[in-house]
């Protein structure tokens, strides 16, 4: 997994141009393969639970990611600019990307998962207003439609209780508004900060947050078969954060962001192949408005990358 990430970084540089149908191409499958890490990552740290405490858990797994990271810095040479992890957009991005993980942890202990997944998932939602706000992208009717939709999709899918909705559900919300204000800001740091730095800070901030609250709690006997699960997880969550940081540095945030929205999709299937947990009626219909709208998205994107070909080969 080292060299898949190693390799990735080095094909993968920022673009001059986020507009362009290869940068767009690039990011869209570092979401979905983002989203396939952070779901494996996910049910690795489910079993794991069961055992030890969650800043435990959270604090050791941190803990061997910025390792990994580590390691594939300085594979890369980029060890040269580890000063980077303190600039000051690089480090708020990193308390920032650790605020909204302890935000959404607190509100899914007192929620269901259900609801907790649908809150947290509607940060696409988010992303995509403040991306025409505020970066100055423009999302036409089909990106807006697209995103609806798979939200709506989601809600299909995980099939939310209004009646569980409360306090803790404003606090999950408040998560999902500091996980897209992550994803925006990464498009603001200096392209000559390697990807690999910043995943680093986003590491190191989660591990040193999660070190404190565990500090608040006793710590558990760990046994060795669960530490290895979380070394397998640290490595999913280590190439998931650097995924991220690729498709939010080189592809429009409008576009790609339904594409979180596969996160649901790779769920379902370990689901069911792990706990043997089948989707009833509404979530298939939610996994067909989350397929069409991220095939409708691909399509008009390709529709509109010719048609600028075209304009651009007409002679002037």
């Amino acid at each position: 997994m080292l060299r898949i990430i190693a390799r990735f970084a080095m094909i993968s540089q920022p673009l001059p141009s986020h507009s362009s149908a290869r940068a767009n191409g690039r990011a869209i499958f570092a979401m979905i393969g983002a989203m396939a890490c952070f779901v494996s990552n996910d049910a690795l740290v489910k079993h794991v639970s069961q055992s030890m405490p969650a800043a435990q858990l959270i604090f050791l797994r941190g803990l061997m990611a910025s390792a990994l990271v580590l390691l594939v810095a300085h594979r890369l040479g980029a060890l040269r600019q580890l000063s980077a992890v303190l600039h000051p957009r690089v480090a708020l991005r990193g308390a920032i990307d650790a605020c909204a993980t302890v935000l959404y942890l607190l509100s899914l202990f007192r929620l269901p998962i259900g609801n907790a997944t649908a809150i947290n998932l509607a940060a696409p939602l988010f992303m995509t207003v403040f991306a025409v706000l505020f970066l100055g992208e423009r999302a036409g009717a089909a990106r807006w439609a697209a995103v609806v939709l798979g939200f709506v999709g989601v809600i299909c899918i995980v099939q939310p209780s209004g009646d569980d909705f409360n306090a803790w559900a404003l606090l999950c919300l408040l998560g999902t508004l500091f996980h897209a204000m992550r994803d925006l800001m990464t498009r603001r740091i200096d392209p000559a900060i390697p990807s690999i730095i910043i995943t680093l800070a986003t590491a190191l901030a989660v591990t040193l947050l999660a070190g404190c609250l565990s500090l608040l709690g006793e710590w558990q006997p760990m046994a060795g078969a669960d530490l290895a699960l979380l070394g397998v997880a640290a490595a999913f969550l280590a190439s998931g954060y650097f995924l991220l940081v690729q498709c939010m540095r080189t592809g429009e945030v409008s576009l790609t962001a339904p594409f979180r929205y596969m996160a649901v999709i790779f769920a379902m299937l370990l689901g069911y192949a792990i706990w043997d947990e089948v989707p009833n009626g509404w979530a298939w219909l939610g996994i067909a408005l989350l397929v069409g709208s991220g095939l409708y998205m691909l399509y008009s994107e390709r529709g509109r990358s010719r048609a600028a070909a075209a304009l651009d080969a007409q002679p002037e």
